[in-house]
């Protein structure tokens, strides 16, 4: 058995590429446009582990999608989690749990996805703003 990704279903593609590409450092690797069913899958990977995709479904006809939280969460590495905090943070994404520890955090897509960050290697020394910063809403 191979793993070969995930999907989740996007209300806005716009919106939920520059997310995921822009704020988290995925790369587009293929799209397919299906007109008989009225949507678009947009697949990304991270540069690290290409193999491991991440499927965007956008549906053309506008669909509620709630409970994002019942998905679960993507879970990503990065080589400085305070970096890849403040760099989403300026992007405006709430950080719903901060990077107190120096190793994981926690925010959400555009669709309510939780979004885990969890630091490469050991966890980095405590520092501020992350280390007395509180939750935001839930993740």
């Amino acid at each position: 058995m191979k793993y070969l990704h995930t999907m989740v279903r996007v209300n806005d593609l716009d919106d939920s590429l520059r997310f995921y590409c822009d704020g988290l450092g995925l790369k587009e690797v293929r799209r397919k446009e299906v007109p008989q069913g009225r949507f678009t899958l947009v697949f990304l990977a991270a540069p690290e582990s290409p193999e491991a995709e991440l499927e965007l479904t956008y549906n053309w006809d506008p669909e509620t999608y709630a409970g994002g939280r019942n998905f679960g969460h993507l879970a990503f590495r990065v080589d400085d989690i305070y970096q890849a905090c403040a760099h989403l943070q300026d992007m405006g994404v709430t950080i719903n749990r901060p990077p107190r520890d120096g190793y994981m955090a926690f925010v959400r897509s555009p669709d309510g996805i939780s979004i885990e960050l969890l630091q490469k290697g050991d966890a980095l020394k405590p520092s501020e703003p992350w280390a007395s910063m509180e939750n935001t809403g839930s993740w």
